[in-house]
């Protein structure tokens, strides 16, 4: 038999202190490339969207693709790639860690609709808001010493 999954993941993660260095202005060009990663993977993105300081993501992954060592091959390669083209100057690194949450497929819409206006819900709420409110309303436990 075949192995088959339906497992989306939401994933998010910031440059390292929350550094507002992400500019709008090559945003677009960085999630491409971010997909082009995922693609080479043969994984699907659904959707990529952030701000300044963090990024969203809805993505499947293959079965045979950790989750960790997936997030950590986006964040070196994007990350390799941001020095190398100078599109963010003052981008440093990613942070360390990630958020990544799970989501029926029957919740795909909303969890793109969600991802697709990031800069729209960041004009009332910060990072640090937006994930503890992620964290209390998916129940998971987390310490807030680490939401610097």
């Amino acid at each position: 038999m075949s192995t088959y999954t339906q497992i989306l993941y939401h994933i998010v993660f910031s440059t390292r202190n929350r550094k507002r260095c992400l500019s709008e202005l090559h945003c677009e060009d960085l999630y491409k490339y971010i997909w082009g990663v995922i693609n080479n993977k043969d994984c699907h993105l659904y959707r990529i969207n952030g701000i300044e300081d963090h990024i969203h993501f809805a993505t499947s992954l293959r079965p045979s693709i950790s989750l960790s060592d997936f997030v950590k091959d986006i964040k070196v390669s994007s990350s390799l790639w941001i020095k190398k083209e100078k599109i963010f100057p003052y981008f440093e690194t990613w942070q360390e860690g990630y958020a990544a949450f799970t989501y029926s497929y029957r919740d795909r819409d909303i969890l793109i609709d969600y991802i697709k206006n990031q800069s729209k819900h960041h004009r009332k709420t910060t990072f640090k808001e937006e994930l503890r409110k992620l964290f209390v309303d998916l129940g998971v436990k987390f310490d807030e010493r680490y939401l610097v």
